[in-house]
């Protein structure tokens, strides 16, 4: 994901998480694409990479798992105000577990944000990832999010103008809040 879309994906979180609560970005990485200017009570960084998430400063925790092989997230029921995933799904083998998961623990009425450019590692990448077009991946996402149990789904997408060398890279979102009551 090119700087461009970067600050996409930065500018969505300022507006869709909410201020002073508790995140979790799953597939965290080495940089965050959290606002500089965020307040958040605490920041949980998931990620196989443990070099990668002791690179990552906005993180005010960071926990080493490999999504794929355990699905379950090691957190309390309701815990979180908000979660992320930013050009990690491509990369998941079990999705809809993650994504049961990420419902667990969310409160009611939190925000998951789901977003994708249309660039990522072909050697990593799940071979339905590959193999569907970006409107695909799209609807994708949203069944998946659907079928775990998110509700009022709304999806975007951001296509940088064709005179900016520095951005290349289109992003997609997919917005989905737990339910009020399950």
């Amino acid at each position: 994901m090119d700087m461009g879309a970067q600050t996409a994906v930065t500018a969505l979180y300022r507006t869709a998480l909410p201020v002073g609560g508790c995140t979790l970005d799953l597939m965290a990485g080495g940089s965050s694409h959290m606002p500089e200017d965020a307040s958040f009570q605490e920041l949980i960084g998931v990620d196989v990479n443990k070099k990668a998430l002791e690179q990552n400063k906005t993180l005010s925790r960071s926990i080493v798992q490999n999504l794929n092989e355990k699905t379950v997230l090691p957190f309390e029921d309701n815990y979180f105000d908000g979660a992320v995933m930013c050009d990690g799904i491509a990369y998941l083998t079990q999705p809809q577990k993650i994504l049961e998961e990420v419902v667990r623990v969310l409160k009611a009425g939190a925000p998951f944000i789901v977003s994708f450019s249309d660039q990522f590692i072909s050697a990593k990448a799940v071979a339905i990832w590959q193999a569907l077009e970006p409107e695909d991946r799209i609807r994708l996402v949203t069944s998946l999010m659907h079928s775990a149990g998110f509700v009022e789904i709304d999806t975007g997408d951001v296509v940088p103008p064709e005179d900016l060398t520095a951005w290349k890279d289109s992003v997609h979102a997919i917005i989905g809040r737990v339910p009020q009551t399950l």
